[in-house]
């Protein structure tokens, strides 16, 4: 009988930062968002300089991780990085798309950065045309850089903390619980109270 193993993927590191560093770049950025798929709320990105001397232990892409997890690493990438985040508005999102949105969030979270960084690793398929240094996309981003990984972390814990905030104001739509992500119960909040001003307009079912 043969005998399987299971192989866990590879979790991400810090080896695309050092070969940069190694290049000359004094400080490499990690770029990533949250919240392009909800019905509701804003667009959030986060960009982060890792000391690469104090690397938080247990870094990984946001969604694989547990809430308490998160939100111990949250805090402990606040204190020992430098972050920036970018806030990008359900009105700005129907004005200019949602990959519009998220680009300029992505820019301006790395000019909101105390130090700029030399390069910027991003999470996905696109760079930003007006960052103010040199940019690479990576699919999977989070899961490869600890850098990405690390903002992923920033931009989902505080975008979860707005909506959760928000369900303090709209109380009827339940945001506290699916953070603005389109579920059966909030699908039916939305029938029977209508849009709030946190709704992306431009999204299906709530475009005209």
């Amino acid at each position: 009988m043969t005998a399987r193993m299971r192989v866990s993927p590879p979790a991400p590191d810090f080896s695309r930062e050092n070969a940069l560093i190694a290049r000359g770049c004094r400080a490499v950025a990690g770029v990533d968002e949250a919240g392009r798929g909800p019905l509701a709320g804003p667009v959030v990105v986060a960009a982060v300089i890792l000391d690469p001397n104090k690397i938080p232990q247990g870094l990984n892409d946001s969604k694989k991780l547990t809430a308490k997890k998160r939100d111990a690493l949250y805090e402990q990438i606040l204190t020992d990085a430098q972050c920036a985040i970018a806030v990008v508005s359900a009105a700005m999102i129907d004005q200019i798309n949602i990959r519009a949105a998220t680009l300029r969030g992505m820019r301006d979270a790395v000019l909101a950065l105390a130090e700029q960084p030399d390069h910027v690793l991003i999470d996905g398929r696109d760079v930003p045309p007006d960052l103010p240094c040199a940019g690479q996309a990576l699919i999977g981003g989070d899961g490869l850089s600890v850098s990405i990984a690390a903002a992923s972390i920033v931009a989902k814990v505080t975008r979860d903390r707005l909506m959760e905030h928000a369900s303090l104001a709209w109380p009827h739509y339940g945001f506290d619980q699916h953070k603005g992500y389109g579920t059966a119960a909030h699908l039916k909040a939305i029938a029977d109270h209508g849009p709030c001003p946190l709704h992306r307009l431009s999204f299906a079912p709530l475009k005209a």
